[in-house]
């Protein structure tokens, strides 16, 4: 059986932090790998540049991916993931402090599986992280790995 883990791509460490917090709190044990910049999740991803070497068979269970990052922002790593094979059901939770509507319209368009808030208050933002991460590591059934 594959381990599940999460791939969490967020820059702000203040933001990692927090998430990191919040699965700690709701007893989410899984591992937590992450990246700073949409340009490490693809090279993380496609298994390229400084992960060239990272094994093949192992995919996180579901990312939580920011849309406001350096060199490459979300939507286009989204964009990305859904246009080749290997990664096109993996689950893609967006986790972003945008409040453009736009963005929530491109989101679901370009094929994310949901679209959260990062809530301002902190224990709001510590229970929906927890309660994304035991939905999506314990409840949901992922598709059958190719």
């Amino acid at each position: 059986m594959p381990k599940k883990y999460i791939l969490l791509v967020e820059d702000n460490p203040d933001d990692e932090a927090l998430t990191l917090r919040a699965f700690k709190k709701h007893s989410i044990c899984n591992e937590v790998q992450v990246v700073r910049d949409g340009q490490e999740a693809l090279d993380y991803l496609f298994r390229e540049a400084a992960h060239a070497g990272r094994d093949s068979s192992e995919m996180p269970t579901v990312v939580l991916l920011d849309l406001n990052l350096p060199k490459l922002d979300g939507l286009e790593v989204l964009k990305r993931l859904r246009a080749d094979a290997r990664t096109k059901l993996l689950p893609v939770i967006i986790l972003t402090s945008s409040k453009e509507e736009q963005d929530v319209l491109r989101g679901y368009g370009l094929g994310a599986n949901s679209y959260i808030r990062k809530p301002v208050d902190f224990q709001q933002f510590l229970d929906a992280v927890g309660q994304l991460g035991l939905y999506w590591l314990l409840l949901n059934e992922s598709p059958p790995r190719a």
